[in-house]
């Protein structure tokens, strides 16, 4: 047992079904996002299991000293008040990419939105990646990763999918969470 699973497993107590296969190209949609401690848990367990994934994070948290260290954990600076698409960037460097898994919260905030955002949907279309959602499921402390969806280009029918299979879930504070009505 690692560092990482015996803090996860043994020291916070959480627990995991996770029904993956270990993919070297996948985009990890990871819901719902109601706490920086979303992150840390995330965290833990994908190391827990001995996995590594690159994340989109705000700018703002890339201060010293904590920037380099998010970079070197596999962190990627968003701007986010820019109104420029980032999908096509990403997913070209996903094809041209040996390896690349990247997690994505479809909120895109902790704070509770009625819409979310497609970018991890049209970067995984436009790159023909897998979609593998973990859900962070804080009232039963567990991660369950257990929909794997390869997205088929009807975004309404592949979203709604992707939404309802969150919906059970609750987050550190379910009241920050809304799973969209399409």
């Amino acid at each position: 047992m690692n560092l990482y699973a015996f803090i996860y497993y043994k020291v916070l107590g959480w627990k995991a079904t996770d029904t993956f296969p270990a993919r070297r190209k996948c985009i990890i949609c990871v819901a719902p996002h109601t706490s920086n401690w979303d992150f840390i848990m995330g965290e833990l367990y994908y190391r827990a299991i001995r996995r590594h994934a690159g994340f989109f994070m705000k700018k703002d948290w890339f201060f010293w000293p904590l920037g380099p260290i998010l970079r070197r954990m596999g962190g990627i600076p968003v701007q986010r008040d820019r109104k420029t698409s980032m999908t096509d960037a990403v997913a070209e460097v996903a094809r041209r990419a040996d390896d690349f898994v990247v997690a994505i919260t479809p909120e895109g905030t902790r704070s509770r939105v009625s819409a979310w955002k497609r970018g991890f949907y049209y970067i995984a279309l436009k790159a023909n990646l897998p979609i593998q959602c973990y859900a962070l499921d804080y009232k039963n402390k567990q991660i369950v990763g257990t929909l794997e969806l390869q997205p088929t280009g009807d975004v309404e029918a592949d979203l709604r999918r992707i939404m309802d299979y969150f919906r059970p879930y609750e987050g550190k504070y379910p009241e920050k969470f809304c799973v969209e009505e399409l």
